[in-house]
């Protein structure tokens, strides 16, 4: 394997553009997926990937997802406005998701390439390159470029970012109101001071990821909880 590249911050684009998309699609490489996951640190509920084909040459794209960012730096509420929009001008899009279950049994990073295999074969087209952040995926046979801090450099990725996101945060308020007393809908399964708190109080439940730290400490305390 190939050591990865360091990558100056200060190169970073003002916002995700489409500097990586354009030369394949210049080539003829018509349908090019950007890839990305969401919640692979969470100590709850599954990882998610998405997988977005955005149209090629519009000039009017970059202008059209104006909005779109590296999620992490956008609001709850941004990132909503901008999952709607990105679905209506992909060309296609997916969205995969590991189970807690998943994760334990084979190890957060095998479960993310499952994610991130189910996204892209939820797609309608199947893609002739991906664009992953950061990722190298063993199981994509088409050509792939894994980019450092992808989901804030290229356009396609950083959509698909936005759709993982929004797709898990929606499960996990979900699993709240199914689990209370963790606060899912605030924390989104991640390892807030709150959230470690509940556990120690009243141990993992089943959408914990057993294997995690500090869920671990905690899991032989008290008998599963159903789902």
């Amino acid at each position: 394997m190939k050591p990865r590249r360091k990558f100056n911050p200060d190169l970073l684009p003002e916002r995700p553009n489409l500097d990586f998309e354009d030369p394949l699609w210049r080539q003829g490489i018509t349908w090019v997926a950007g890839v990305d996951e969401a919640g692979r640190g969470a100590l709850a509920g599954p990882v998610a990937a998405g997988a977005v084909v955005l149209p090629p040459d519009q000039p009017e794209l970059m202008l059209k997802l104006s909005g779109v960012r590296d999620s992490k730096v956008m609001s709850a509420k941004e990132r909503e406005i901008w999952a709607a929009e990105i679905k209506a001008e992909a060309l296609a899009w997916g969205v995969g998701m590991a189970s807690p279950a998943e994760i334990d049994a084979v190890g957060i990073v095998p479960a993310t390439y499952r994610a991130v295999s189910r996204a892209l074969a939820n797609l309608a087209i199947s893609p002739q390159h991906v664009l992953v952040d950061y990722l190298t995926l063993p199981e994509v046979i088409c050509p792939q470029t894994p980019l450092v801090k992808g989901d804030a450099r290229s356009l396609s990725i950083a959509a698909a970012a936005i759709l993982a996101k929004t797709t898990r945060d929606a499960i996990l308020v979900d699993l709240d109101q199914s689990f209370p007393g963790y606060d899912f809908a605030k924390n989104k399964g991640y390892g807030t001071a709150a959230h470690r708190q509940a556990i120690a109080a009243q141990g993992p439940c089943s959408q914990h990821r057993r294997t995690f730290s500090p869920v671990n400490v905690y899991d032989s305390f008290f008998p599963p909880q159903s789902e």
